[in-house]
């Protein structure tokens, strides 16, 4: 795909200059007046600093996604059912070129499609391809031939098949071992339990994407939906991950805690604070009549801010202050229980 668009652009060099070149059109000028009202300064440049655009590309897009891969469910799944650290290593070149290549030829041929769209429908990408989700599938419909969109149709598919496996896996886990066996003590029909939950799981999962057609058709719905899903992950897993993996003597109390309070600030800050979210959601509006409880205030610019930004840090600190605290309490019982084996 991104050999088959430079190409088409007469080149990498040749394509880059007329990707920044865009950004001056008139029409393009007119086409992007709101985004430059929010920082955009053209799609080989970075947004002004502290911009909306910027705060968004940077705080959401970038560390949201960037950081919040990290710490998705479906990934650690995978992670634990390798069978030891030889096939660890030997996954890191090839994952390593993998992840360069989905997110290094999505960002350029995404960005490079509004040349092609712009010289043949006078239009930039979003506006010619409906919403921006839809400009790669749009992209490829028009100008690539139909055997490679069938080829890409078969690709998508059987990714989304391996990480729905283990989406739905980690449903059915925390239904049926978390809540079932643990939390409510049961014993029996915890298999049937989890097909149940993995079964709801789709039904919910394909209404969601049903109802998404009839949501505002400018939205970026999935880039929305995913940066939010990263982040919050990140908030509430990451420093759990990384304390069971380096840091083992951290008592559960400590991470527990972290988990906790990384999810509650998550989600005050989706629903509360972070404007992009708060807005669609509406709960704030209707509690305080604002889309963000910062609005009009001298906080206001807290609500461009991603909720990874501040979710993550508070569940690292919480982490880190309870297993300080939880440490001398072992400590101490550590002891007593020395005493009384010498007494």
């Amino acid at each position: 795909l991104l050999i088959y668009v430079y190409s088409m652009l007469g080149g990498v060099t040749a394509g880059n200059e007329k990707l920044t070149a865009l950004f001056a059109e008139p029409a393009v000028q007119e086409q992007t007046a709101p985004m430059i009202k929010g920082g955009f300064q053209g799609w080989t440049s970075m947004p002004s600093f502290g911009s909306p655009i910027w705060w968004s590309l940077v705080s959401t897009i970038i560390m949201g996604v960037g950081i919040g891969v990290l710490a998705q469910p479906q990934l650690v799944v995978r992670f634990m059912t390798v069978k030891s650290n030889r096939e660890l290593n030997r996954a890191v070149v090839s994952g390593g070129v993998f992840i360069f290549m989905m997110t290094g030829v999505a960002f350029l041929v995404g960005a490079l499609s509004n040349v092609a769209f712009f010289g043949d429908t006078g239009s930039i990408a979003a506006i010619a391809a409906g919403s921006t989700d839809k400009i790669i599938p749009t992209f490829i419909k028009t100008y690539l031939p139909d055997w490679y969109g069938a080829i890409f149709m078969v690709t998508l598919l059987a990714a989304a098949m391996s990480t729905l496996s283990s989406q739905f896996h980690t449903i059915g886990s925390a239904a049926g071992r978390d809540i079932y066996e643990k939390t409510m003590g049961k014993s029996s029909n915890s298999i049937l339990v989890i097909r149940i939950a993995i079964f709801i799981g789709i039904i919910l999962t394909t209404v969601l994407a049903w109802l998404s057609k009839y949501l505002d058709s400018g939205m970026a719905v999935i880039a929305t939906g995913t940066a939010l899903f990263f982040g919050l992950c990140a908030a509430t897993f990451l420093p759990a991950y990384i304390c069971a993996l380096y840091f083992r003597k951290v008592s559960a109390t400590a991470v527990k805690s972290g988990m906790v309070s990384g999810f509650i600030t998550a989600i005050f800050w989706i629903f509360f604070v972070h404007e992009k979210e708060s807005s669609s959601l509406q709960l704030c509006m209707n509690l305080i009549g604002k889309t963000s409880v910062v609005k009009d205030t001298a906080l206001a610019k807290l609500a461009m801010v991603d909720p990874i930004f501040i979710a993550l840090p508070v569940s690292i600190l919480v982490t880190i202050m309870v297993a300080q605290l939880t440490k001398s309490t072992l400590e101490h019982n550590h002891i007593d229980k020395c005493f009384n084996g010498i007494k």
